[in-house]
């Protein structure tokens, strides 16, 4: 089996072809390599969710989101949601309970993203960087679902949060109480 060639190198990820060994031979595959990222799903004491309003150049528009983030070379993934969920939203928890890891779109990309429910929020400052444009929107638990299933949330990783845990909710799987 050959080395990946190397096709782009980027500041977050690269991209490489790799042959894929097939009952035909192989055939060539471009892949996305990514260093993993996290999403948080915030909960408040009172059972609303903080969601972002975050602009994305890639689809040209503002996408209703939970707040996530890339890995840093060396972090592990609480760390990370700790650092993503004060940058993004201003909120601090004194509870992280990791939930899942899922892939986003495993054909082309092998990014793991990581969810964590975040809980025990105190409110504070952001500490967003340069360029982002980012607002919260703090909306009661029943509207952030019924966002995801309508439609007003396009964001896989957002979709994917709320539903599992409002199923996890549901069937008492979790208690954000403990």
């Amino acid at each position: 089996m050959s080395e990946p060639e190397v096709l782009l190198v980027a500041s977050r990820f690269k991209v490489v072809r790799e042959f894929q060994k097939t009952s035909e031979g192989s055939r060539p595959r471009e892949i996305v390599r990514h260093p993993g990222a996290v999403v948080v799903l915030p909960l408040l004491d009172d059972g609303r969710v903080c969601l972002i309003r975050n602009y994305r150049i890639s689809v040209n528009q503002s996408l209703i989101e939970l707040p996530a983030g890339t890995l840093e070379p060396g972090e592990v993934p609480i760390q990370n949601a700790e650092r993503e969920l004060i940058e993004e939203t201003g909120y601090r928890a004194t509870k992280f309970q990791k939930l899942h890891a899922f892939y986003l779109s495993p054909g082309i990309l092998d990014e793991r993203m990581h969810l964590f429910l975040a809980t025990g929020l105190t409110a504070g400052e952001t500490a967003r960087e340069a360029g982002e444009e980012i607002d919260n929107l703090v909306v009661p638990w029943d509207d952030a679902v019924q966002m995801a299933v309508d439609g007003r949330i396009q964001d896989a990783k957002s979709i994917v949060g709320l539903l599992l845990v409002d199923r996890l909710l549901r069937t008492g799987k979790i208690d954000p109480a403990r």
